[in-house]
This record gives structure tokens, sequence and C-alpha cells, in this order.
């Protein structure tokens, strides 16, 4: 039995029928995350976890070095929105990064908008933004305590007020403006008290005219008939055309155009299925639009489409796929950039605007390019690029020479150069060959004794590519690694990489985990008793899946924000929309799958790993029943010596716009729970 005393979580006699399978599910009341019970329990938790976390001899000295490290001004690439640009800066240990404005880049600007004045604890957060074409108006989206939900405001940029205009209970909103005013998308307001945990339905289309009150707001767009849909609208550059886009999980959408000059009630549907994803890059001319796209190309390609004549069989390739995959495109100078993933790393490549190639242009490592923000007919551009071991360092492009210089590069009270990130290939149980990124010390050997942090997320063709984390850095001055494995349900290789990681064969992404942990340990990279797995959201499922399948194999896990019942997760906020990747239960056959991996219905009495799980009580995009349920179930099934932990983050949400105070104390929790039971000496 555990040698941990954990607070009592009831169990209620609950039973559901499956197609034939009864099922308990016994934490079922741990769903009323409102509930004055529900409440009682997270205090009663947290004060168990804090009470382990405070006797970890170095925590202090861990969270005094993550904030040294943390302390140091960051930048985000400048954008220029009519005749000025704009960034965002953060001074080192600010909660929230703020909004700059210059009108020239090479003076310092001043501040335009600074979220750290909106909250006395940092939680409200900037949410996005757009400008008006002219630049004079700036619509922003603002979160609080970290909820998908948003509120939209307006500033007049020539003089820094606030209009009157004022938007409520938007979600999964962008900002796309027309004139005097702007597109975007919410759900009917929500009852108060099931905000954060009821299903989001019937997401709705809306243009806002400045000036005018919500409720007086023009409807757009909306499907009656379905309610599990998103709607999301994006204009050109230029304003000429609208692109409205519909979805029913998070792959394929249809494709609707609007030419603006006519209105907004002649709304020509293009693709009227889900099959594909289709993207717009933009207006090159001529009513021709540019698209990214699926259909036909896995790895993606460029498409064309005359607004004169939509229909299919008018559409033109206009660049073709590659062996690589595609992942953006960018009108820039009267070019087309076009960033491509190589086994999960970036590389650029340019075209004429009439899709034929000219040159690639060298990256400054392995690693990511964070997008290009440039005008359509300007030379002048910006991008971002990290790696494992190089902070956001931003470069000015010149789109006219093709050439790239260093615009501005971080400081921070770290010697990177002292490490190194290597690229190797491990076989899954099936065969496959998957990648994997290591990161350490140069110089280190490999004995098998280097605490190691596994990192996966595997689902919903998101690739995780090289970045860079401060929170890292105490695992690799410490002599640690930290690994990343590309496994299958991402898009690192395009759509047949994520087809072969969802619905029937989500099971080859736990196989590619373990896999990935079983390649470290034959290596000599590490041991069982010295790694841990971490990951978030699905990434969360992931571990919660391989640390039920395989418990010896790991000495720790860290599972957060995680989706941990697949019976029942599509009932809950957004979660419907995740089907195309995981199925419901609903349907007998994936019924069969998904228990046969369901975290929370695979627990049996077992010893597992050390385990931390993190969650956050306005967390409303995977709701944190899902924590409460598989750590009482966990707690109550642990036969090791090992802890089973849950900390719940109060007022944040999924991870969006977490303050940074909040961030160094989770990651200092994080790390001091995973080097204290790997038994790791840090240096602190």
């Amino acid at each position: 039995m555990s040698v941990f005393k954990y607070p009592q979580s009831r169990m209620d006699h609950v039973m559901d029928n499956y197609h034939g399978t009864q099922l308990s599910d016994p934490y079922r009341w741990l769903e009323d995350d409102r509930s004055a019970e529900t409440e009682s329990w997270v205090r009663a938790q947290n004060e168990v976890t804090f009470a382990h976390l405070d006797q970890i001899p170095f925590r202090k000295a861990l969270q005094e070095r993550l904030e040294n490290l943390w302390n140091y001004e960051k930048y985000s690439s400048p954008f220029k929105e009519g005749n000025t640009y704009y960034y965002f800066k953060n001074d080192g240990l600010q909660n929230q990064s703020v909004l700059y404005k210059t009108s020239d880049t090479a003076i310092e600007g001043s501040v335009v908008l600074d979220p750290n004045t909106l909250s006395n604890d940092g939680t409200v957060s900037l949410g996005g933004l757009g400008f008006s074409k002219d630049g004079r108006y700036m619509a922003y989206l603002i979160n609080r305590a970290g909820s998908d939900w948003s509120s939209a405001f307006v500033m007049d940029m020539t003089t820094g007020d606030l209009l009157e205009d004022r938007l409520e209970w938007l979600k999964f909103s962008g900002i796309a403006w027309h004139g005097d005013g702007f597109f975007y998308s919410r759900y009917p307001s929500p009852a108060e008290e099931t905000a954060f945990s009821q299903s989001n339905e019937f997401h709705a289309l809306y243009y806002h005219q400045l000036g005018k009150r919500q409720e007086d707001d023009q409807l757009i767009y909306t499907d009656e008939q379905f309610a599990q849909q998103n709607v999301h609208a994006v204009v050109t550059e230029d304003e000429k055309y609208l692109f409205i886009g519909t979805s029913q999980s998070s792959s394929g959408n249809t494709l609707s155009l609007v030419d603006l000059d006519r209105g907004y009630d002649v709304i020509v549907a293009v693709v009227n299925n889900f099959e594909h994803d289709y993207s717009l890059i933009g207006h090159i001319g001529e009513g021709i639009l540019l698209f990214l796209c699926n259909e036909d190309a896995p790895r993606y390609k460029v498409m064309a489409i005359d607004v004169h004549k939509p229909e299919r069989q008018y559409w033109k390739e206009w660049i073709p796929q590659l062996e690589d995959t595609l992942t953006g495109v960018s009108i820039t100078g009267g070019k087309l950039f076009v960033t491509y993933m190589h086994n999960a790393c970036s590389k650029l490549s340019v075209f004429t605007i009439e899709g034929k190639y000219i040159q690639d242009i060298v990256m400054p490592g392995i690693g990511t390019l964070a997008g290009i923000s440039g005008k359509q007919e300007e030379d002048q551009a910006f991008f971002t690029f990290t790696s494992f071991t190089q902070p956001n360092t931003i470069y000015a492009l010149n789109a006219k020479e093709l050439t790239y210089d260093l615009f501005r590069a971080s400081k921070l009270d770290f010697d990177t150069s002292g490490y190194e990130t290597r690229q190797e290939w491990f076989a899954s149980k099936d065969g496959t060959l998957v990648p994997m990124f290591i990161t350490m010390k140069r110089d280190a050997l490999k004995d098998g004794n280097h605490v190691t942090l596994l990192y996966g997320y595997g689902g919903f063709d998101i690739s995780v590519t090289p970045s860079f984390s401060i929170s890292r850095l105490p695992l690799l001055e410490n002599g640690g690694i930290y690994a990343v494995a590309n496994i299958r349900g991402g898009g690192e290789f395009g759509k047949a990489w994520h087809k072969a990681g969802i619905l029937d064969k989500k099971q080859n992404v736990f196989d590619d985990f373990i896999a990935a942990a079983e390649y470290l340990i034959e290596q000599r990279y590490t041991q069982a008793s010295k790694l841990a797995i971490q990951g978030g959201s699905n990434g969360g499922l992931l571990v919660g899946a391989c640390m039920t399948q395989r418990p010896e194999l790991f000495a720790v896990a860290l599972p957060a924000v995680g989706v941990f019942d697949m019976l029942r997760y599509h009932l809950f906020t957004i979660g419907w929309a995740w089907a195309a990747d995981y199925g419901k239960s609903d349907d007998p056959y994936l019924f069969r799958h998904l228990l046969s991996y369901s975290p929370l219905h695979n627990i049996r009495h077992t010893a597992y790993p050390a385990t931390l799980i993190t969650t956050a009580d306005h967390d409303d995009r995977v709701v944190p029943a899902h924590s409460f349920k598989f750590a009482a179930a966990l707690q109550a099934a642990q036969q090791g010596d090992k802890p089973v932990l849950i900390r719940i983050e109060v007022s944040a949400g999924h991870g969006a716009g977490k303050p940074t105070d909040k961030q160094i104390k989770e990651a200092t929790d994080v790390l001091g729970f995973l080097f204290y039971h790997t038994d790791t000496q840090i240096q602190y």
C-alpha cells in the first residue's frame, strides 16, 4: 500500500452501459468542479501536494535560479500596421508582455497596451488583436484567469483612447477587419454556473460596426441544424475578399468566399465537405486567391482559385507538393516565402508570385522559423528563429535581396555554447522509424546515469519542432538530458503521419513514445530510475496512457492538463471537436479502442512512478475533471512507495496567458519533483 496519506475521495456507485459493457465511474461527482465538495477536495489535495513540495531541500534555490534565468528582455518580431511598427516586449519578470509602437524599428517604442495594469495578479492576458487597414483602430481580445472566453475592446490609435465598443463571449475567434468594423466568432452566452464546463455549441460569425452595440451586430453565418461546428473568418490584406471556414473537428474544413465589394450576404460555397484542410494565403490580384491545402497532397501544396470561376475544375496548382512538409506561406515584397519542415526542422524557400522556384535561404541553424511578418508589397520583413539551445532571435529579412541580418538577440544568464542537439532515429514496435531530438552537454558521456526528461505530444497534426524553454535550462546545466520524440499523430511528415496515430491507430502513438524511452535506456543515455516523461493536453493523455501501460519504465510522470477519461471527453466544452483524432465511445468499434488505452480506465493496483499531475481551475479547454478523476483513481490504486500528487493552479487555464510568476512557480515544482524523485543532486 502507498505510504502517502491522501485526502479522502468519495466513491459513488455510478455505472454506465457502453454497448453491453458495464463500467463504473466512482468519481463522477468530481466533474462538478464548482460544487462545494469538489472545491473542498481541491483544497485538501493542494495541501498534501504543497506539503510534499515544501520539504524538497533545494526548492527555494531552484526557484531563485529560475527567476534569474527568466529575467532577461524578451521581444517579438516587429509588425507594421499603417505607418507604425508594433512589437511585444517583456522586461524579464513582467507577468504579461507589453505592446509597444514606434515609427522606426531602430528606435525604442512607447507603450500602447500593458495587460499588467488590467489585474492585480497578472491573470488578465491579451488574447489576440487586429488592426484596421489604415492602422487607425486596433481591436483586441482580453482573457481572464486563463479561460478561453474573451472580451473584445477597440482602441483609437491616434489618441490611445478606448471606444465604447465592447463585445463578450467570444471564443476561438480572430479579428478580421473590413472598413470601420470587423468579423469575429462567438457562442451564445452560457449559463454562469456552467460557463467553464458546458459543451460549446452553435458557434456563429458576426460583423461588428464600430459605434454599435453588440446586440445589433450582423449575423454572417451559423448552422442552426448542426450545433457542433466552429466557424472562423479571414480577410485578405487588401480587404477585398472574406474567407469563411467551418470545421467539425480539429481536422478538415469547408471553404466559402465573399466578395466584400458586393456586401456580406452573397456567400459562395467552394468546398462543402470536411475531408481536407484549406487555409488562405492571400489575394495576389485579378481575383486570384492562393490557398494552402492538403487535398491529394498529404504534405500540402499551394492552389490558386479564381473568384470569378471558383469551381473545383478551375483550380490551378501553384506550388506542388514536395518531399518535405509545407507548413506556411508569406507574401512579402511581391514574392512567396515558403516554409517547409525537413525532419521536424524549418527550411525556407523563395518563389516568384507566379509560383516559380527561385532559391532556398539557409537558416541560422537547426531549429524553427516562427513565421514572417511583412506586407505583400514591402521588401522589409522580420522573422524569429529558435532552437533547443537558442532563445528567440529576431532577424530582418530583405525580400528584394533575399538576405537577412540579425536584428535582435536575447541576452540571458546561460552559456548555450556548451550544449548540443542531435537527432537520432529509433524503431517503434511495428518497425516504423521515428526521429527524436536529444539535447545535452557536449562532453556528456553515455553512461546511463543522466536524469532525462522525455517530452511528446502525438496528435491533431501538430508538429513538435525545436523550441527554447527557460524551464529546461536547470535540467541541462545539472547534467540532464532533454529529449523530444516526434511520434505519430503529429504533422512532422504530413497528413499520413498524423493519420497513422488517430482513431483505431492511436496505440501507435503510445508505442512510439514507449520505444523512445526504451531507446534512451538501450543507448545508455539514462536508466529507468532516472527517466521522466512529460506532456500537456493531448500530451497529458500520452503520459497517462504510457504510465498505465508501462509503469515500470519510468521514474517520474508529469502529465499536464491531460485528457484522461476517453469515454466522456466529448461531453465537455470543445471536446466534441477532438473526435476526428479520438473517435467517440458512442461508436461500438471505436469504444473498444478508446477503452483499451483510456488512462482512467486502465489503472490497476500496481506500483506507479512518482506522479505530479498539473491542471488549473479555469481550464475550459480540457476541463480539470479529467485530472481530478485520474488523480483520485491513481491514488487509490498506488501500490508503490512513490507519491501520486495533483497540483491545481488557481486563476489559471489551459496554459495560454499564464503570468510569469505562476510559470516560474510551476516550473520550480515540476523540476523540483523531477530532481527529487530521480535522486538527482543539483548544484544550487
